[in-house]
């Protein structure tokens, strides 16, 4: 039995990467999720006009990974301080969200957002929205395993 976790960190290739790495993850697909626009492609995402965040869709074995430690590992690949904004990328598509599926990953990602944010390891407030996970709408598949294709393990993340 397997579970879905749905994070936006900014460029999904990176994030994607990270997440395909972790035991007991069984999948990590690069999409576009909490806009408006239907079917969307990379081009209208980068507008900044549909609403849309990069994410990436995570499919996991809760038996060998915990969503507690999904969320570990978001906290860590990107500085969820900044808003919309990671790096040399900017706008809402590259904004830091956690997409949640249950109440109960509402309430472990608020909890481990207010942990973060109480434990002076950050110099500024955690900007991450957590909001119910809509529509996943999965990018082009040339955005699929982007890095690998390319023989790199990360980008700028």
């Amino acid at each position: 039995m397997t579970e879905i976790a749905t994070f936006g960190a900014g460029c999904f290739w990176g994030v994607e990467a990270a997440f395909r790495r972790v035991p007991g993850v069984v999948d990590a697909v690069s999409g576009y999720s909490g806009g408006r626009t239907e079917n969307p492609t990379y081009k209208q995402v980068c507008t900044d006009q549909t609403g849309h965040a990069e994410v990436v869709q995570v499919t996991f074995d809760p038996s060998k990974v915990s969503y507690e430690q999904l969320l570990e590992v978001f906290w860590k690949i990107h500085d969820p301080t900044q808003v919309n904004r990671q790096g040399p990328d900017f706008g809402m598509q590259y904004r830091t969200a956690i997409f949640f599926h249950t109440p109960e990953q509402q309430a472990k990602a608020l909890k481990s957002k207010q942990a973060l944010d109480a434990s002076g390891k950050l110099h500024r407030p955690v900007a991450t929205e957590i909001t119910p996970a809509g529509t996943f709408w999965r990018a082009e598949e040339y955005h699929q395993r982007y890095l690998e294709k390319k023989g790199q393990d990360s980008c700028h993340i």
